[in-house]
């Protein structure tokens, strides 16, 4: 299903550094259109980035054209009812992993490259890198593992109950919320109500990007964030399962953890990731950073990055 909204927008705002992507483009996983953005030269190497929830691609629009720069093809997308991705009836966490694996066979067929994943996106890999190892050449979590102290195994059987009472929760909600559209503002009014989750981000740049996130109409402004998502999607998916998940992984793994509390953020130390991390694997606390870290400072986390990932390959050193 695609937005039912007129996605007509103005031009979009400036900010310092921020670019728009080189390229733009669709791809189909089964039946559901999800956009792609690209920075960077088309023949360079490739770098997926994947987002968090009720954030798009375009909130990489500072911190990808920096990795562009040190010679990658930088490639994100918009999960399913985010960005300039269609909006579907229903939402799942596999759901978001199958329309990964389209972009991947799209961008990437038979190779593994380097992913970067931040937030809900960092738990989507996670699950990904650990069933389909050969698509990962290294992976970056950027304040994506959950932690909880107690760690509850469910029965089978169990998780069939859960299967069922969440998409049961889901369609009720879906019955309730179908019609919804969000509650249109000016640009610093929508701006406004996404400091609540971005409260360490400049307003400068929240406004920036309802200008590149949302679409304008008649009565004002509204992200394009389908209204009838809510946080979790449906089951039967715990946060902590992303973590007894790590030990698994073959590939490189770093993963890359906020000090500061915000409200989107896990809260997860060092201590509470490293009996899990798996053997090519290491752990770093970014001190006096949020959640949102590759925004807060982009040079930071690329030069992280970078000095993890090495340059691209083909690169001159």
């Amino acid at each position: 299903m695609s937005p039912a909204v007129d996605s007509a927008t103005a031009p979009a705002r400036t900010y310092p550094r921020a670019h728009a992507p080189d390229r733009e483009y669709d791809v189909d996983a089964d039946g559901v259109r999800i956009a792609v953005h690209e920075w960077g030269a088309a023949d360079a190497p490739v770098l997926l980035c994947v987002h968090g929830g009720f954030d798009f691609a375009r909130t990489y629009d500072v911190f990808a054209p920096i990795l562009a720069g040190l010679g990658w093809r930088v490639v994100a997308w918009d999960q399913r009812g985010h960005g300039d991705s269609a909006h579907a009836a229903l939402y799942s966490w596999e759901a978001d992993i199958r329309d990964a694996t389209a972009v991947f066979d799209h961008v990437a067929p038979h190779q593994a490259v380097p992913v970067i994943a931040h937030s809900k996106g960092g738990g989507l890999m996670i699950q990904l890198a650990d069933a389909q190892p050969h698509r990962f050449r290294a992976l970056v979590n950027i304040d994506g593992i959950p932690f909880r102290g107690r760690f509850p195994d469910v029965p089978e059987h169990q998780r069939t109950k859960m299967m069922a009472s969440e998409v049961a929760g889901w369609l009720d909600h879906r019955r309730r919320t179908a019609g919804n559209v969000r509650k249109p503002g000016t640009i610093a009014e929508v701006a406004q109500r996404r400091a609540r989750m971005n409260p360490r981000l400049p307003r400068e740049w929240l406004e920036y990007l309802v200008t590149v996130g949302g679409f304008e109409s008649p009565d004002g402004w509204r992200w394009k964030i389908d209204p009838s998502m809510r946080m979790g999607g449906f089951g039967p998916w715990r946060p902590e399962w992303a973590l007894m998940r790590l030990p698994g992984l073959s590939m490189p793994f770093l993963g890359l953890l906020c000090s500061e509390s915000e409200e989107m953020g896990w809260g997860t130390l060092p201590e509470h990731v490293e009996p899990y991390l798996p053997p090519e694997g290491r752990c770093l606390l970014l001190d006096g950073l949020g959640h949102f870290a590759h925004i807060e400072d982009p040079d930071r986390v690329a030069a992280i990055v970078h000095e993890f990932l090495g340059p691209p390959p083909g690169a001159r050193s």
